[in-house]
């Protein structure tokens, strides 16, 4: 008996169009003889089903279920592609929850936890995990430039502490270019952080749960034509993404370890991706991406690739450890 597998993409931020490319891919690359796959479009003001004519039919949220041709779907899994808000801070999996539907992200406090950089950052230091210095602010805060420079220092990164795809961060180099990045970080997000520049080789580490266990892809450097590793460099081909990266034993050992250790403190499930710098020979965290981009040329395709997983391996495989 085949299963209906709705792919969920969109979203409500800035992120939604890279969002609908990935679940598109997820869409063509499933297994039509395995599943029933729906692409179904969440956006603040409509969640649809959009079948292959782009017709629209309405879904019901009480249930997620659907109406076509007088014929009731229900799903047996959910694919989540949503880059952002709803689908990786954490709503999307509550919602999910309640209706005890199975989905391929992680659990609700997991990706709520994640979404927040500093939230996150703060729970892991304890356990040893680096971080950069950082300095955190809300809205509405008095701003004291002097404090945040003595803290993390020039140059240094303003981000907003909730958004994804390097919307809202500025690399700042001088005093007197602080205040409009902060102003650039408050118009994703009411919440942001600051942090110190850490000059060293970054690389991108992919762990997810493959066939019942914790397992760290091959790992991609990334060096980027711009000042760092912004949308540009991210989406418009701004960046070179090497993949094996160009570590030591030491250094691939190092990082592979921590990016596992990261998983399994958070008690993560599904797909993440995570960002490190090398300082001094020690990988340090940036962030932790819990539903990283899907599309061909996504960093986390590349590194399944070269562990030898297929598209479709990869995406059957997220889809069987949810149903579990």
């Amino acid at each position: 008996m085949k299963k209906n597998i709705a792919i969920i993409m969109g979203g409500y931020s800035s992120e939604y169009q890279i969002s609908l490319k990935s679940g598109n891919v997820v869409y063509e690359t499933l297994n039509p003889e395995k599943y029933n796959a729906y692409r179904i479009h969440i956006f603040k003001d409509k969640w649809v089903y959009v079948d292959g004519n782009n017709e629209e039919f309405t879904v019901n949220k009480n249930d997620f279920s659907i109406s076509v041709n007088n014929t009731t779907i229900t799903f047996d899994c959910v694919f989540n592609a949503i880059h952002g808000s709803p689908g990786e801070d954490g709503f999307m999996q509550g919602y999910f929850k309640l209706l005890n539907i199975p989905h391929t992200s992680c659990d609700m406090y997991q990706a709520s936890l994640t979404f927040n950089k500093r939230d996150c950052l703060s729970v892991l230091k304890p356990y040893g995990i680096k971080t950069a210095e950082s300095f955190y602010l809300n809205l509405g805060d008095t701003i004291n430039e002097d404090a945040i420079i003595s803290k993390v220092g020039l140059p240094c990164f303003v981000k907003a502490n909730k958004a994804g795809s390097s919307f809202g961060v500025t690399k700042v180099h001088k005093k007197e270019d602080l205040p409009n990045a902060i102003e650039v970080a408050f118009k994703e997000d009411d919440e942001i952080i600051i942090e110190s520049f850490l000059d060293g080789k970054e690389v991108s580490v992919g762990v997810i749960s493959f066939k019942g266990d914790t397992k760290v892809l091959p790992i991609t450097e990334i060096v980027s034509e711009n000042d760092f590793f912004d949308y540009e460099a991210k989406y418009l081909g701004k960046s070179q993404e090497i993949t094996p990266a160009r570590l030591t034993p030491e250094e691939e050992q190092k990082v592979t370890t921590v990016a596992k250790q990261v998983y399994e403190i958070l008690k993560m499930k599904g797909f993440s991706r995570s960002e490190y710098i090398f300082k001094d020979g020690e990988p340090h965290l940036l962030e932790m991406n819990t539903i990283p981009g899907l599309t061909r040329e996504s960093i986390l395709p590349q590194q399944a690739a070269a562990a030898g997983i297929s598209l479709g391996e990869l995406f059957d495989n997220a889809i069987e450890e949810a149903l579990k």
